[in-house]
C-alpha cells in the first residue's frame, strides 16, 4: 500500500532490532489509534538478534536514533501492520548509517535505490567492516528460511 509524500517528526521510543524500531509520532500513518508506529527502515535487512552482529547491528541503530527526533519518510505498510519507511536520525539516514558499518544487507528491488546503495555495501565487504569479516554471512532471509523467525539458536 503506497503512502502519499509524509514526512512525520517522531521521537523514537524503542529499537528491536537492527533494521526495527517503534516510534512516537503525532500523526499515525497506519491508521490505528495509538500514536505508537511500529517502523521497519527501507532497503535493508539486518542480522536476526540471534545472528552474528544481530545484536551489534540493533545497538549501532540504537546509537544513532533511540530517544532523539526522528524524521520518518513512509514508504508503505506491510503485511504485518508495520510502516516501512526511510528514517533519519541525527541528520543521518538509518539505512546508509547501517550499510556503511557493515550491519545490514541492501534489500531493495528499486534499481536506482540500488545503484545509490551498492557502493556502501561494497566498500563494507571489501574492507571486512562488521558482518562482512565473516567468512560466509549468512543473509537473514535465509537464516529466517533455515532457522524460522524466532529462533533460539545462534548461528555464526
Amino acid at each position: 500500500m503506497p503512502l502519499s509524500t509524509t514526512v512525520l517528526l517522531c521521537v523514537i521510543t524503542a529499537v528491536s532490532d537492527g533494521d526495527s524500531l517503534r516510534a512516537r509520532c503525532p500523526e499515525n500513518p497506519t491508521g490505528r489509534s495509538t500514536q505508537a508506529v511500529k517502523v521497519r527502515i527501507a532497503n535493508i535487512d539486518a542480522p536476526e538478534l540471534q545472528q552474528a552482529y544481530g545484536r551489534s547491528a540493533k545497538a549501532h541503530l540504537a546509537q544513532l536514533c533511540l530517544k532523539r527526533d526522528a524524521l520518518i519518510y513512509p514508504v508503505a505498510i506491510d503485511s504485518y501492520g508495520r510502516l516501512i519507511a526511510h528514517v533519519r536520525c541525527q541528520s543521518q539516514d538509518a539505512a546508509t548509517a547501517q550499510l556503511s558499518a557493515g550491519l545490514a544487507w541492501l534489500y531493495t528491488r528499486d534499481g536506482q535505490t540500488r545503484r545509490r546503495l551498492t557502493p556502501l555495501q561494497t566498500q563494507a565487504q571489501n574492507d571486512h567492516t562488521g558482518l562482512w569479516a565473516q567468512t560466509a554471512p549468512l543473509a537473514p532471509w535465509d537464516y529466517r528460511k533455515r532457522y524460522g523467525t524466532f529462533s533460539s539458536q545462534v548461528k555464526q
